[in-house]
């Protein structure tokens, strides 16, 4: 039943394969059962509730994924989204957070007509291979850059921005936390030489569990002010649920006439625009590593994954989360071979199960899935050799695009940089045509009109 309805012979896959490539996903991606309650706090929403809201939207999603498209994506809420909700909506604008779920699912209905009107799949068609590929490295060495601020070897300085770690600060946490991290890229990197089976995820599990050694004979001290938290689980079930009711629906207990029309627009809009450009920069760059794209560069079945993808967001904002999208963490899934919708119906089940598990998947420390996000880089950045460096027109707004991803962070912000520089420099240098399609030069005054006034 499983090789019919997903095709796995097909895709050059085994049910094994899958599964271990959905457990892989899961485990990278866990860390947003952490890190979302905690953002969405701030806004005065319910820890647990969004916990709950979180785990149940990114299973939505993520099956979402698999049945309308067979593919090896996770969905979940996304970062950046989240904090535009809390600080920017709700903290800076003023708005309640039942509003900010409002936006968030209108947004979601307006991706749902996107996606049914072949608009977003247009736009996905309408980006050169060229950028294509520039998209799936700068996504690469975001990630990557990702895992070393998870694993606290990279940390903010003052004098020339980010440093890496001293080691002899706090060397009882985060020092040996960040130790573990680079044993932990260590460890995975021999695995995946050595060609095993599930590398990745065996490289996090064995991360922490010296990291649970280290806390159990005193070299590891947790500091949850410094953000080292225990690896040692204190609780391993819970089934309790009963607090989604805090969030559930809320979305539509707004008071209307304390609401601006503009406002409203700007915020719908900023959503829209943010989450539109990270999934199809996450589908491009995951999709390019898999060998997914088709001769054209093109995506098959991408209605369906766009689709998925603003459902989910719909229903996230039912349940009480902020914008639900396709996550860059799906590459480690993919690395591990995972090439149809079986690696995401895995993830989305151990999302489910997340639930129960919860107190357990969460003691798991963001320097042991560090390794699993800065191997995965690797892997990524591999696209660069697809593109032309010897064709200055193109390999240029490659390069920006690539430049900008992880020093901006933000993969929409490196799309955007990449299709004005590509249209303009083609433009400036009369070679449009065949080159430039009529959607490009939309893209390219979208987003210069977005850094004009917003």
């Amino acid at each position: 039943m499983l090789e019919k309805f997903f095709k796995l012979k097909e895709n050059g896959t085994t049910v094994k394969t899958e599964i271990m490539a959905g457990i892989t996903t899961f485990m990278t991606l866990a860390y947003i059962l952490a890190v979302n309650p905690n953002i969405l706090s701030a806004s005065g929403m319910d820890a647990n509730a969004v916990l709950i809201a979180t785990a149940l939207a990114s299973f939505i999603g993520t099956a979402l994924m698999a049945l309308l498209a067979n593919y090896p994506f996770a969905l979940a809420p996304g970062m950046g989204l989240n904090a535009y909700f809390a600080y920017t909506v709700v903290l800076g604008y003023g708005y309640s957070w039942q509003t900010a779920l409002l936006a968030v699912f209108i947004e979601g209905v307006i991706f749902i007509l996107l996606s049914v009107t072949n608009v977003r799949e247009a736009i996905f068609n309408a980006i050169p291979m060229t950028l294509k590929s520039a998209v799936s490295a700068g996504i690469g060495l975001f990630i990557a850059f990702i895992g070393l601020q998870n694993a606290k070897l990279v940390v903010v300085s003052g004098a020339t921005l980010v440093t890496y770690q001293n080691f002899s600060e706090n060397f009882r946490s985060v020092g040996i936390g960040a130790i573990l991290a680079l044993i932990g890229v260590l460890v995975t990197a021999y695995l995946l030489i050595k060609n095993v089976k599930g590398g990745m995820l065996f490289g996090i599990l064995i991360t922490w569990v010296l990291g649970i050694l280290c806390q159990l004979t005193g070299i590891y001290q947790p500091n949850p002010d410094l953000g080292m938290y225990s690896v040692i689980p204190s609780q391993i079930i819970s089934f309790d649920f009963t607090s989604i009711g805090k969030t559930f629906g809320q979305a539509f207990n707004v008071d209307f006439g304390t609401v601006k029309i503009m406002d409203m627009v700007v915020i719908v809009f900023a959503f829209l625009f943010v989450d539109v450009f990270d999934t199809l920069g996450t589908l491009i760059g995951v999709s390019s590593k898999a060998d997914m794209l088709d001769q054209d560069g093109k995506l098959p079945r991408i209605k369906g994954a766009l689709l998925a993808d603003a459902i989910a967001t719909s229903a996230g904002a039912v349940l009480g989360t902020s914008t639900t999208t396709t996550f860059v963490e799906s590459a480690s899934g993919v690395t591990e071979g995972g090439r149809t919708g079986l690696t995401s119906i895995t993830t989305g089940l151990l999302f489910l199960l997340a639930l129960i598990f919860s107190p357990l998947f969460l003691t798991i420390p963001s320097f042991a899935t560090a390794p699993a996000l800065i191997l995965v880089g690797f892997y990524m950045i591999a696209s660069v050799a697809k593109i032309d460096w010897n064709n200055m027109l193109e390999a240029i707004p490659a390069f920006l695009c690539i430049l900008c991803m992880p020093l901006m962070y933000s993969i929409s912000e490196g799309i955007a940089i990449g299709v004005i520089s590509w249209t303009i420099l083609h433009v400036c240098t009369s070679k449009t045509k065949g080159k430039v399609s009529a959607l490009m030069y939309i893209l390219t005054v979208l987003f210069i009109l977005k850094y004009i006034f917003l």
